[in-house]
């Protein structure tokens, strides 16, 4: 890896533990259209290509179109109001960028949740912090396509060369390929050790604190 200036976090399951209040939303919106309730451990498994892809896997099998586009319609309106009610961000994550940002890194939140909640949270916890938030919106093909991981490279005045990307999915390491940087994946998120390493994950760490170290041995060439 070349000299790393850059840094971009996938956020649900990397920065923020966010899974309870998307499962809430979700069974919230299930139950406006009369249709079973999700688990935690189920709604963990759905998340990652979106919210839309989210309530496709939640609603029902063989559920109408025109209901899954309902239901979708209840989750984001609940969403939106209740993103922050047990969302926190992970053990030493608030350290991690505090520390990111007095070294001079340039640092984004790439992420597949819709942008007016990135925007929010992103505003709550990260404020001074994090220069660059992106979500999905109908404008740009989201992740695992590279286009919003260019987008946050080119509103930092980075480059590919540059920049490094931290997820904990197997989105987020398509994502990183697609794009062509490298990338660190977490085991803390939504999926295990085992699966990341099933996906092609090379470099895994266990605290938000490791990636210091990783970042320090790319700029002395360890």
């Amino acid at each position: 890896m070349k000299s790393i200036d850059t840094v971009i976090f996938d956020l649900d399951g990397t920065l923020l533990y966010t899974l309870e209040d998307l499962r809430d939303s979700v069974n919230y919106a299930l139950e406006q259209m009369h249709y079973p309730k999700r688990s935690l451990s189920e709604v963990q498994k759905f998340v990652g290509n979106g919210i839309y892809r989210l309530i496709e896997r939640a609603v029902p099998e063989k559920t109408a179109l025109q209901q899954v586009n309902q239901t979708f319609e209840h989750f984001k309106a609940h969403y939106i109001v209740n993103c922050n009610n047990k969302t926190k961000p992970y053990d030493d994550i608030m350290v991690l960028l505090a520390e990111l940002k007095m070294r001079g890194y340039k640092l984004a939140i790439v992420s597949n949740k819709n942008q007016a909640a990135v925007e929010k949270l992103s505003a709550i916890y990260f404020k001074g912090l994090i220069e660059v938030s992106i979500g999905a919106t109908e404008t740009i093909h989201k992740k695992p396509a590279p286009d919003t991981v260019y987008k946050a490279i080119e509103a930092l005045n980075s480059s590919t060369e540059h920049a490094i990307y931290i997820g904990d999915s197997e989105v987020d390491i398509q994502t990183a390929v697609n794009a062509n940087i490298p990338y660190v994946s977490v085991s803390w998120g939504f999926r295990t050790t085992e699966f990341l390493k099933e996906q092609g994950a090379s470099t895994i760490i266990d605290t938000p604190l490791e990636l210091l170290t990783i970042l320090e041995e790319v700029k002395t060439g360890v």
